[in-house]
């Protein structure tokens, strides 16, 4: 066996992937054994039983999640509801979402990932089964509160099994297919709604979308290995708050944090509302051409490993304010009258909205010294939680003043978001972990 070097690396400097060198640092024996022979890696039957699971259950959990969002029109109209009223749907999802996860990460550290995650989903389509059914929408209401909080379940621990169970070599690729899983399932859960709720009733929708979700969640169960490397540890209150306490006096990390509430936020609000417009006068296109524009979503799915890989060369310093500043240019064209320009802006909105989210989501690996997990559980959940306010108080902007309404309160959440970006350009950047190489 070759001996190891360790090769440190500042928070921001271009280096290989940075998740597979934060695991390694972490991960038993790293130091001792870059080999590794325990973990799973690329080409073997176990990476592809891995992926195909984890792929499958981001793409369920995601379409669950957001199925809901080209349907408020059709929801407003159905309970006779205002669009404010109807972007609940899916603000109390995320919202339930946002704060099980401060609860099912620490929990799947006792009871295990595979049991938390096969929970999780199954739970969650049969839910979203149940919601069909509801007769009031106080019903569907309650409904999609229980799926967001269980969906919870997968989006705190799926990363977590991913870096215990996955070679660090290859743990880029492991989690760059998670994430596509979830890209395209976002995209084809609003695609799939937006398009079949023009000829049949969203009760019929959301039991598609529910059955489909049941597979993906029996396909999970079934292709996921055992974990091998989880330890269960007993829950511990008073360390927990030491990692809050650890993040919070941190000077860059509350700072991503407030990246992620406001990028959710804007992204969430644009695209809650800009069906409620494209319906209307003078466009007045059909529900299904709506659903179909769903597709400027491949946009967000391609920048999101392009910027990251652009952030890796010039350093998420100088990326991110720019990233922001795109998505905020995106933003501008869709307050034009010509539909082309507004469906180019959209595809720019949603390409810089990813790329932003990519290269934010990644400093938190990076700028996070110890609890790197419970770090990004509080970005993720700051995130669904700008979902959940910004979406629904979009709504009033969008009653009170149209489009231009929208684009005064999506505008200034991007603006703050550029302030933040450039804030977090001029900081220090901190020393990384020390990343094990083998030696030539």
């Amino acid at each position: 066996m070759s001996k190891s070097q360790a090769v440190l690396k500042t928070e921001d400097e271009p280096a290989l992937s940075e998740a597979a060198r934060d695991a390694a640092a972490e991960l038993p024996g790293a130091a001792n054994d870059p080999e590794l022979p325990t973990y799973i890696r690329k080409g073997t039957p176990q990476f592809m039983r891995t992926s195909l699971a984890l792929f499958s259950g981001g793409f369920a959990t995601f379409a669950l999640l957001y199925c809901i969002q080209p349907m408020m029109p059709v929801l407003s109209k159905a309970f006779s509801i205002s669009a404010a009223q109807s972007s609940l749907a899916l603000s109390v999802s995320t919202a339930m979402l946002a704060l099980g996860l401060l609860v099912t990460g620490p929990l799947s550290d006792a009871v295990g990932r595979k049991p938390m995650m096969v929970v999780s989903l199954i739970a969650a389509a049969l839910l979203t089964l149940a919601s069909a059914a509801m007769p009031t929408w106080e019903g569907v209401l309650v409904m999609r509160a229980l799926v967001g909080l269980s969906l919870s379940g997968l989006a705190a621990v799926a990363m977590t099994y991913l870096s215990e169970e996955i070679h660090p070599q290859h743990l880029g690729l492991s989690m760059g297919l998670y994430i596509s899983g979830n890209a395209i399932g976002g995209m084809s859960g609003r695609l799939l709604s937006g398009v079949l709720v023009d000829f049949v009733s969203w009760h019929v929708v959301l039991a598609v979308l529910g059955g489909m979700g049941l597979v993906a969640g029996l396909v999970f169960w079934r292709a996921l290995p055992e974990s091998k490397h989880f330890r269960p540890t007993p829950l511990k209150p008073a360390t927990l708050v030491e990692g809050y306490r650890l993040h919070f006096r941190d000077a860059g990390l509350p700072w991503l944090f407030l990246i992620g509430f406001l990028l959710m936020g804007a992204f969430v609000t644009l695209f809650n509302y800009i069906g409620y417009r494209l319906l209307a006068a003078p466009f007045q296109m059909s529900q299904t051409l709506v659903g179909v524009l769903s597709v400027v979503y491949l946009s967000g799915i391609y920048s999101s490993a392009w910027v990251g890989s652009l952030a890796d060369k010039l350093g998420r310093r100088k990326v991110l304010w720019a990233t922001i500043l795109l998505t905020l240019g995106g933003l501008l064209l869709t307050l034009f009258s010509n539909l082309g320009v507004i469906l180019a802006g959209m595809a720019i909105f949603t390409f810089g909205f990813f790329g932003a989210h990519s290269v934010a989501s990644s400093w938190i690996g990076r700028r996070a010294q110890r609890a790197k997990g419970q770090a990004t559980s509080l970005y993720v959940f700051s995130y669904y939680v700008g979902s959940s306010l910004a979406g629904t108080l979009g709504g009033l902007f969008w009653h009170n003043y149209g489009w231009e309404g929208i684009g005064l309160f999506v505008g200034t959440l991007l603006a703050v978001a550029v302030a933040v970006a450039l804030h977090l350009a001029r900081l220090p950047a901190l020393p990384g972990n020390a990343i094990v190489q083998p030696a030539h």
